[in-house]
């Protein structure tokens, strides 16, 4: 009787649509795919040198996500958020995240403050070195972190949820100087307050920085449309 031996099945690729979910993410997120834009499936398996089958995958990940959404005969379009949109997912948002964050400051063990410290410093080189990729995708894990150190699954699961609708729009919210070196010290204040377990300053710190970015992706989505009307005059 033949025997199945462990090293035949070796799959390195196994999670191809994840990484081809995760590649996505990211030009959805840097605006490297714009908001409304059809996602033409022959040109992103050639960028992502993909079949079209993990490129398909991956394209239902981000749709379960909010990202983008399938309409049929038409493919995949990348969400736009409408100002109504935004104000109400960062209403909720702003909660979930001054929930995590109190409960952050309460629970977190020295094990993962320390790795939010860490983090904290790499995503300070980031900046200083003007790297606002690298700043994004550190300040997204440092904000997922907090969020973890919760220690409450269902706030984490909807907290994911929630947050993947906005990823776009906290990324360009930094692209003004000013904006970004305040989110920054709103930052600097978050790693205060869980290092000092202060469950209410974390609490306040984690809803002025929502209402800011709030703010600022508001004033971005009217300019726009003002820029969108000149040019249709």
């Amino acid at each position: 009787m033949a025997t199945m031996t462990a090293e035949v099945i070796s799959i390195p690729r196994a999670a191809l649509h994840e990484q081809v979910a995760q590649r996505l993410r990211q030009m959805l997120v840097e605006g490297r795919i714009a908001p409304g834009a059809k996602l033409n499936e022959r040109e992103l398996a050639e960028l992502l040198n993909v079949s079209r089958t993990p490129l398909r995958e991956g394209i239902k990940m981000l749709a379960a996500e909010g990202l983008v959404e399938l309409l049929p005969n038409r493919g995949a379009i990348a969400v736009s958020l409408s100002e109504a949109d935004v104000l109400n997912t960062f209403e909720v948002m702003a909660g979930l995240e001054a929930q995590a964050g109190e409960l952050a400051a309460e629970r977190i063990t020295p094990a993962e403050l320390a790795e939010i410290q860490a983090m904290q410093f790499e995503m300070m080189a980031a900046y200083t070195r003007g790297d606002l990729s690298a700043y994004y995708a550190i300040n997204s894990r440092i904000h997922t972190a907090i969020s973890a150190a919760a220690k409450n699954p269902v706030l984490t699961t909807v907290y994911k949820q929630v947050n993947a609708r906005l990823q776009a729009l906290r990324f360009r919210s930094n692209q003004d100087g000013e904006k970004w070196k305040r989110a920054v010290k709103e930052h600097e204040k978050m790693v205060e307050a869980l290092s000092a377990h202060d469950g209410a300053a974390m609490r306040e710190v984690l809803l002025t920085h929502l209402r800011n970015k709030r703010d600022v992706v508001l004033e971005q989505l009217r300019e726009a449309g003002k820029s969108q009307r000149g040019n249709a005059a």
